[in-house]
């Protein structure tokens, strides 16, 4: 879509101020990730779907100070799963916690969260309302991951509710501020609030995926580090699911954490089985039903991106291992 460079430049102008602090300190944490990059899928889908279907041609200040909100609530919680999971690194550097320790890692994590808060009072009650709950929603997924760590009898229902919470819910809210602060019509909002959804979902289904098929290099971790951290995903589940010799073999290496040589025989045999291809056929599904949430808009270009981002997202999973039809 044209003008997408200049989109992303006022994004991240937005988000270099948004993280300004008086204490040195704190800037110098809470601007770590930030400088570290990263894509800006939800500014940028937030400032799509301003200008999707009936909106604006042109993606407004509100449209972009949404967005940030939403990615600094993203990174806000990537110090906090940081802490959670004791990871070393993120993008690529040191974690915040790794560089400066738990305590300030959590909040540096808070202040963010607090920012993203001011951001979306500025933009009016509503889209505050819907970001301090959209942030319970992050919370809630977080908490019902954690209970069903290491167990192997997790439902595919919980994985979906999780995902849902942890994931969707953040992609789904900045869609719909990027409507609401458009003033597009109420079914708009919702056509654009369930694209998001349903993008949401796809996105963390790939993720997902990926943590199984791709290589460490790819991951920037070892691959396999959800189930050795007792994270059994959609690959996992429908692989135990599925039956036979494969999946009793693995149901008695899970339950619990695995030693090197147990992760690499696990990360086989889901590879080798039907899961990985019946998780990319969900992701696909809910692609499917982002792209069709969007035949409720009236045609524009940036409806057609957000479509086509969509779509990106299974592009080339059919050339993985474990992942053919």
């Amino acid at each position: 879509m044209a003008g997408m460079p200049a989109l992303r430049e006022r994004v991240e102008k937005r988000l270099a101020a948004a993280v300004e602090s008086d204490a040195p300190a704190m800037t110098e944490m809470a601007s770590h990730l930030v400088r570290a990059g990263g894509k800006r899928l939800r500014p940028v889908l937030a400032a799509l779907a301003s200008t999707a279907g009936s909106g604006p041609s042109t993606v407004g200040d509100d449209a972009v100070t949404g967005g940030v909100a939403c990615e600094l609530v993203h990174v806000g919680s990537l110090h906090h799963d940081d802490v959670i999971d004791e990871a070393p690194t993120r993008h690529q550097v040191d974690s915040v916690n790794a560089r400066w320790g738990n305590l300030r890692a959590i909040l540096s994590g808070d202040f963010l969260l607090a920012r993203a808060s001011e951001l979306a009072a500025s933009l009016g009650t509503e889209v505050a309302g819907l970001l301090a709950a959209t942030i319970g929603r992050l919370c809630e997924g977080q908490v019902r991951e954690l209970e069903f760590a290491y167990q192997v009898e997790r439902s595919d229902e919980d994985y979906t509710a999780a995902i849902g919470g942890k994931t969707a819910a953040l992609f789904s809210t900045a869609c719909r501020i990027g409507g609401l602060v458009a003033e597009a019509p109420g079914p708009d909002v919702d056509a654009l609030t369930e694209f998001g959804l349903r993008y949401g979902l796809a996105f963390q289904v790939v993720d997902d995926v990926l943590d199984v098929v791709a290589t460490a290099d790819e991951l920037g971790k070892p691959a396999g580090h959800d189930m050795a951290e007792g994270v059994y995903t959609l690959p996992v589940l429908h692989t135990l699911a599925g039956g036979g010799a494969a999946a009793t073999e693995l149901r008695g290496l899970l339950g619990g954490p695995l030693a090197p040589e147990a992760q690499a025989r696990a990360l086989a045999l889901v590879r080798a089985g039907d899961g990985v291809g019946a998780a990319v056929d969900r992701a696909r599904g809910y692609v499917g039903e982002a792209v069709a949430a969007l035949d409720a808009l009236p045609p524009s270009p940036a409806g057609d991106a957000m479509a086509a981002a969509a779509r990106h997202l299974v592009d080339g999973l059919d050339d993985r291992p474990g992942s053919t039809d």
